[in-house]
This record gives structure tokens, C-alpha cells and sequence, in this order.
């Protein structure tokens, strides 16, 4: 009676666990299928570093990433940031 009585219990252990990972696995799953969206900054600076650096950090803190430093005109950097 109390090996019964323990896979019963066993089995609707086992259906509740089920349950809560069918029902919290959902929200991830359709997370995982939304497409990235980023936003894109490009950034003209005069080509000293301070003001590169300020920049730089300015951005920064906004939460915009650097991913790229082209030559412009050849002249004056421009930063490219990610958000």
C-alpha cells in the first residue's frame, strides 16, 4: 500500500513539475524568436584625443557602443556607435 501510495505521489509530483516548465519555458520561447532591433549613431570628431575621449565616454554612459572609427574626409574621425 505505501509503494502505491508513493508512486502515486511521485507521479503527480512529476505532473506538476511538468506543468510550471510548460508554462514558465513559454515566455522564452517566444523571446528567442523576436528579432533584434539596434539603433545607430554615426559621430563627426575633431581628431585629438581628449575630445575623442570625451566623446567617447559620453556616449558611453547614454548606452550607446562603439563598433566602428572610420576616416571621413580623412580629416576627422567618425565613430560609430550601436545602441
Amino acid at each position: 500500500m505505501n509503494q502505491r501510495r508513493a508512486m502515486v505521489i511521485s507521479l503527480g509530483v512529476s505532473l506538476v513539475v511538468s506543468t510550471v516548465m510548460l508554462v514558465v519555458g513559454q515566455p522564452f520561447a517566444v523571446k528567442a524568436q523576436e528579432q533584434k532591433r539596434f539603433e545607430y549613431k554615426i559621430v563627426e570628431v575633431l581628431p585629438d584625443t581628449m575630445n575623442m575621449q570625451t566623446k567617447l565616454n559620453e556616449f558611453g554612459m547614454n548606452g550607446w557602443e562603439l563598433v566602428a572609427v572610420s576616416m571621413g574626409n580623412m580629416t576627422e574621425p567618425r565613430m560609430i556607435f550601436k545602441k
